[in-house]
């Protein structure tokens, strides 16, 4: 009699990849993760999405939005076709093939790494594994997380009460984010996915799982290459944000429009990549991730003086946009204290509804402790969400920007530039405009750029 033919956990995934019957299970249903579980699940593959917010997952299952760039038809139909489901059962982590972790990774008061989601994801997803899973990492995280933290979480559980070995029971790799919300011409599905297995078993099954969801997969040879390389992305950015806002302050103080000069030097066909100077840096990832790296080179002896230093100058730049209000109302004779203050834009960019670690706030927050009144208009922000970095901000909602509100102020502050906003009437009524976005490039004696 001829023996049976056994296949190994990795072929068994492999095989159920290639066949899109692996169930993904994506954790965290966010600005990351619920734009993933609609891409796998539009693919054809069958997607469970765990959150510990029942609200998210009851809006899903009516077939509702809660993130403003995905719009509800889309997640309709995703969970009509029975693709598309939600929990906040992490006991159903045992269903999943392949756990894609889309969770948050802040900084503590300290400005040190917060890996608490990642962990408690890590033993949630242990208690269930099983042979022949494959885990993903996709929150930003300095290099070395995904071995040196998720692996031994994972490694010491198992469902069955025995430790699995990764690499031949269970699999493991990062796959960084790249979420870019509101840009229309890229999206989860266009933009490329780098992936870096801890070991190159976990890459292949990674780099198979996503390709069969995105156009371009860009294997990679570690997890901490893969690390590294997201944290890279957006050090640059952040310095080269620092750097224009400096450039601003010092022109600025030259009498130079920085306007002008960014516009002529974004002329020259090689050599310059043009970024804007604003009232400072805002979203999940550059004010946070950069200090990630920089954390963890202290442990090598490694100061990263280029990423503190373009920290100091973007943390500091929301106290410049005060100072430059506190400035203009002096020369009006008017105190900031009881000043009656509108900012245009509570989100951290145009066009978008995302408040995360929005300069906005950090603006508010002072204005509101120089005793100023201040409101803000954000179409899409209708009421300000409790920030766990500003845990004390009372609770607003948006106005409407009247010629009568405007008028009615001391002073308009636009912090966010979006397209909706009519600068025209903006310009017409308020009596003292404060620019951090150069939304006026001519001079104009009641707007004072910032």
């Amino acid at each position: 009699m001829q023996s049976p033919v056994t296949t190994s956990p990795a072929e068994r995934l492999a095989d159920a990849i290639a066949s899109r019957t692996a169930t993904v299970g994506v954790v965290g249903l966010g600005y990351v993760g619920l734009p993933l579980a609609l891409t796998f699940a539009e693919r054809g593959f069958p997607v469970l999405g765990f959150d510990v917010d029942g609200t998210k997952v009851d809006r899903l299952a009516a077939g509702e939005s809660y993130v403003e760039h995905l719009p509800a038809a889309r997640i309709g139909r995703a969970t009509a076709s029975g693709r598309l489901a939600a929990t906040t059962d992490f006991d159903r982590l045992a269903e999943a093939d392949a756990v894609l972790v889309c969770v948050p990774t802040p900084l503590t008061p300290q400005r040190e790494p917060d890996m608490s989601y990642v962990v408690a994801t890590a033993r949630a997803a242990a208690r269930t594994l099983r042979a022949g899973q494959l885990v993903v990492l996709e929150s930003t995280t300095y290099p070395g997380t995904t071995d040196d933290l998720v692996r031994p979480i994972l490694e010491a559980g198992g469902a069955a009460g025995e430790p699995l070995a990764c690499g031949r029971d269970f699999f493991l790799a990062f796959s960084p984010e790249r979420e870019d919300p509101g840009n229309p011409a890229f999206s989860t599905s266009t933009i490329p996915k780098l992936v870096g297995g801890v070991d190159p078993l976990s890459g292949e099954l990674a780099a198979a799982l996503y390709a069969g969801a995105v156009e371009s997969v860009v294997r990679v040879s570690s997890a901490r290459a893969a690390e590294a390389a997201k944290l890279t992305e957006n050090v640059y950015r952040a310095v080269n944000i620092a750097l224009v806002n400096e450039l601003k302050m010092t022109f600025d103080r030259m009498g130079i429009d920085v306007w002008e000069v960014l516009d002529a030097a974004a002329t020259k066909p090689f050599g310059f990549q043009r970024f804007d100077p604003g009232p400072g840096w805002g979203g999940h990832c550059i004010p946070v991730d950069p200090f990630y790296l920089s954390w963890k080179a202290r442990e090598y002896g490694m100061p990263a003086r280029f990423i503190e230093l373009a920290g100091e100058i973007n943390v500091a730049m929301p106290r410049y946009v005060v100072g430059k209000l506190q400035a203009a109302l002096n020369e009006r004779g008017q105190a900031v204290k009881g000043a009656r203050v509108l900012l245009l834009g509570l989100a951290y960019k145009r066009d978008v509804g995302d408040p995360r670690e929005s300069p906005a706030f950090e603006i508010l927050d002072q204005l509101l402790h120089l005793g100023a009144e201040v409101s803000y208009h954000d179409p899409h922000v209708p009421a300000a969400p409790p920030m766990r970095t500003w845990p004390d901000l009372p609770p607003l909602v948006s106005v409407e920007p009247t010629p009568e509100t405007l008028a009615a102020q001391d002073a308009v502050v636009v912090v966010t530039d979006h397209r909706s906003i009519d600068y025209d009437r903006v310009l017409a009524h308020a009596p003292l405009i404060v620019d951090t976005r150069g939304v006026w490039r001519d001079r104009h004696p009641r707007v004072v750029p910032a």
